[in-house]
């Protein structure tokens, strides 16, 4: 029998299961899988592209795999020269203070001995996609929160409710291990706060079931830094106020917070404090925009680099648009990103009369937006971003008025680009 809280009438009604599901050092553990005897060591991943596999390959034994690549052939992080951050580190290597968004050569410093390695974003993808589905197939009510996380309802799913949800996590948790090899943490709770909170209880390859009873012992002692919203500004200003547990934040009056924190946040903060939150799991949610970027080596200037620059923009843009026909998006707000070498961000963006999916016309107009910014300083950073996404098959996409306008004002628009692709940008 599921257990429910009875309502009018005898009848059982389940009570609210949410579960937070969460992979394990994602980006590493796929590596992993290419390189299983690193298995056990501090690795980071980060920096580079993937010409560290090919240095690699130098060393696979005549007739060998990668497995047959011995440890000492693999680079270290002592040895790590450029601004790339860390992606995601094994746990191992978290040992030492080493986490994700650290510059590589800080975390050098932590962990000299960790193994180096790039980021394999083709492989990442094809295997978020496989858990994801795998999912989906136990447990249909599933909200995509990016490439490693997701939150599924078991409310209502058959087995969702035996053991507050455990029973149905650790199938979940064998199927995706089972098919991919990887491992993941599972936290279900009555909603979305608790449950992402509770994931990070027992990992790796944890499962932690927490219900509303728990609230005072299991959520209360936690850091305000824990629930996902509050961020290291408000967390810094709840310590200076003598605030510094998620209990003390719920001993705190609403009209203190908001006094302090603004009404909206204030009143936020009383109610994540409390343990509440009605968000539903969403199935379906339309992406905002979609974007690519990356971080240099090395800082670059828009004259003395002009052509490392064009062809690193014109490989975003057309990986950006392979992104959007992927997925099956087109977009009329394209933009772009630049940090200069004092980290300060510019960023420009054009609307054009057609939605596109085309890199061509990505590119095109991504470069008019560049000649709106200063280009004086060294760049450490570029990237280019298509919204006001819409799907491609979808009414919006394809209309045009008048008739035929839209689909001429593309060919016109290709044609442009191809006649003035050399001067539509500064590089």
């Amino acid at each position: 029998m599921r257990q429910g809280a009875k309502i009018a009438g005898s009848v059982t009604e389940p009570i609210r299961r949410i579960a937070h599901l969460d992979m394990d050092a994602f980006f590493a553990s796929v590596e992993l899988l290419r390189y299983p005897q690193l298995k056990g060591l501090p690795v980071v991943i980060g920096g580079g592209r993937r010409q560290v596999d090919e240095a690699i390959l130098r060393h696979v034994p005549e007739g060998g795999t990668l497995a047959d690549v011995p440890v000492q052939a693999f680079p270290l992080l002592k040895d790590y020269v450029g601004r790339g951050v860390i992606t995601t580190a094994t746990y191992p290597a978290r040992v030492f203070g080493v986490g994700s968004a650290m510059g590589m050569m800080k975390a050098a410093k932590l962990c000299p001995q960790a193994i180096v390695l790039p980021v394999d974003f083709d492989e990442v993808r094809r295997f978020s996609r496989q858990f994801k589905s795998i999912i989906r197939d136990i447990a249909p009510l599933m909200e995509d929160r990016g490439v490693d996380e997701v939150y599924i309802d078991f409310t209502d799913v058959p087995g969702g409710q035996r053991e507050g949800g455990r029973v149905l996590a650790r199938l979940i948790q064998k199927s995706i291990f089972d098919a991919t090899g990887l491992t993941c943490s599972i936290g279900v709770a009555p909603n979305k706060l608790i449950a992402k909170m509770a994931s990070e209880f027992q990992k790796p390859n944890g499962i932690s079931v927490v219900y509303e009873s728990d609230l005072q012992t299991r959520i209360w002692p936690l850091p305000c830094r824990k629930v996902n919203g509050i961020g290291p500004k408000a967390d810094e200003k709840l310590k200076r106020l003598g605030i510094e547990t998620i209990g003390q934040l719920a001993a705190c009056e609403r009209e203190w917070l908001i006094a302090n924190f603004g009404k909206s946040t204030g009143a936020w903060m009383h109610e994540v404090a409390w343990g509440r939150d009605s968000r539903p799991v969403v199935t379906e949610s339309e992406p905002v925009s979609m974007s690519r970027e990356t971080t240099f080596e090395r800082d670059l200037h828009a004259v003395r680099d002009r052509a490392e620059l064009g062809a690193i923009f014109t490989h975003l843009c057309e990986k950006l648009a392979e992104d959007l026909q992927r997925k099956g998006y087109v977009g009329k707000t394209i933009g772009i990103k630049l940090r200069y070498d004092d980290f300060k961000i510019a960023t420009r963006d054009q609307t054009v009369a057609s939605f596109t999916a085309d890199g061509k016309v990505i590119r095109q107009t991504a470069g008019h937006c560049l000649r709106r910014v200063p280009l004086e300083r060294p760049l450490r950073l570029l990237g280019v971003r298509v919204g006001t996404l819409a799907k491609a098959d979808s009414p919006e996409a394809t209309a045009s008025a008048p008739e035929g306008r839209a689909a001429r004002s593309s060919r016109t628009a290709r044609t442009r680009v191809q006649a003035q692709d050399t001067t539509g940008s500064l590089f």
